[in-house]
């Protein structure tokens, strides 16, 4: 498995702060150097994909590639006891015992999970799992659902967000964890008609377009932030395609299909009666994940969203329905920021101004300290250090505090909004 070198700064700091993340991150530290010098590499030749495809086809190795399903990966239904949440993905790993089957793993385990099965680059792995783990967990671990402060299922506003692909906005439906089968069926349908269907980056990026509307006209209280919106939001679209694709020699950089689709969503039945399982996604058997020489890295992530941004630039616009439908009113990145970020540099760098937000906002959803913050800051800031961010020093959380469906740890589970309208 490949772990991440890139927490090194994370390690020493961390392992001072909270003694028990010695034992946790000691394999991390003792495979620094080797990582270090792929990332060396891959800064002189930059990730493949800007664009709806690789520049060039990604190689594929078909033993390095293959993921079991078999053995002690073989697929078990979660029990009664066991959490499952938000992202189909996650839900996939803890079912396939790639994470442990009850839901909740530390920052190690998500980091060797996500980039051993699906390719995610270890840069994005460790901000996504250690962000979780600090602001929705126990500083070390959280769940893959859970409530607040254990997990995504209590992240609401600040990890997990509304107009996510499939799954219902908060005050629309009253849950975050209820797939909404017509969300569904308007994706699946996209390609209903096509020789070989493909869920890929194009289609994906038209979806997310309608997707951000629908939530505009549907939800009263939707709310797009700068981090669970232009960020965590924007990812649950791309991660769709860049991780779940089935690679190939033919494809190396991967075909979504409809039954890969409906596998990883947890959708059985047929095209006509689509039946959703809470919990129960699936790794499709003989799958092929990205190859590692591929890797899903932070400044790869960045090109996918600006690529959505050429035809849907609403989804760099932070902003908030006033308590009614179609009443969404956006705010300026120069005001959330207190002038860090013009709204043009916000948008030519979207990564940047949500992770820098998502930064300086550490202090009031955590509720500690700068000195226990040090090291998660210090690991952040290097992370997105080859994207030469400006920092935020201080956020103006008042401007969305104001939106009716603003809170810091909101869901799983609220009551439906007046006025919503359900499809």
């Amino acid at each position: 498995m490949k772990t991440t070198a890139l927490i090194t700064a994370f390690l020493a700091g961390n392992v001072a702060a909270f003694p028990n993340m010695d034992k946790m991150t000691a394999p991390l530290a003792a495979r620094a150097y080797e990582e270090a010098q792929q990332l060396k590499k891959r800064a002189v030749d930059p990730p493949q994909g800007a664009g709806a495809m690789p520049l060039v086809p990604p190689p594929f190795d078909a033993k390095a590639q293959r993921i079991s399903t078999t053995g002690a990966h073989k697929w078990v239904a979660p029990g009664p006891n066991d959490e499952r949440g938000e992202c189909p993905g996650l839900n996939a790993l803890a079912n396939h015992g790639y994470l442990p089957h009850n839901g909740k793993a530390t920052i190690t385990q998500y980091i060797d999970a996500v980039t051993s099965v699906y390719g995610m680059g270890v840069d994005l792995a460790t901000f996504l799992a250690t962000f979780g783990a600090v602001v929705d967990g126990n500083l070390l671990s959280w769940s893959v659902g859970g409530k607040p402060h254990t997990g995504i299922g209590g992240s609401h506003g600040n990890y997990e967000g509304d107009s996510s692909p499939l799954k219902g906005d908060l005050y629309q439906y009253g849950s975050i964890g209820k797939l909404v089968l017509s969300q569904f069926k308007e994706l699946y349908d996209m390609q209903a008609d096509a020789e070989q269907p493909n869920y890929n980056l194009d289609v994906l990026r038209d979806f997310r377009g309608k997707r951000f509307q629908e939530s505009i006209d549907k939800n009263p209280k939707y709310v797009y932030g700068p981090f669970t919106g232009i960020l965590v939001s924007q990812a649950a679209y791309t991660f769709i395609y860049r991780f779940m694709s089935n690679k190939s020699e033919e494809y190396p950089e991967g075909i979504l299909d409809k039954n890969t689709l409906k596998s990883f969503m947890a959708i059985s039945g047929s095209d006509d009666n689509p039946k959703w399982t809470f919990g129960h996604e699936r790794i499709p058997d003989n799958w092929y994940k990205r190859n590692t020489a591929d890797a899903y890295t932070i400044p790869y992530f960045n090109t996918d969203v600006l690529y959505f941004a050429e035809t849907q630039p609403e989804i760099l616009s932070v902003g908030c329905n006033q308590g009614k439908v179609d009443s969404f009113n956006a705010i300026d990145a120069d005001t959330l920021s207190n002038g860090a970020y013009t709204a043009n540099q916000a948008a030519s760098n979207p990564v940047c101004f949500a992770s820098e937000f998502a930064k300086a906002e550490l202090p009031g959803l955590t509720g500690l300290g700068s000195v226990a913050l040090a090291p998660l800051t210090k690991t952040l800031n290097g992370l997105t250090s080859g994207l030469n961010c400006a920092s935020i020093g201080s956020v103006n959380t008042s401007a969305l505090t104001a939106c009716p469906g603003f809170s810091f740890y909101g869901g799983p589970n609220a009551k439906v909004a007046k006025g919503a309208i359900q499809s």
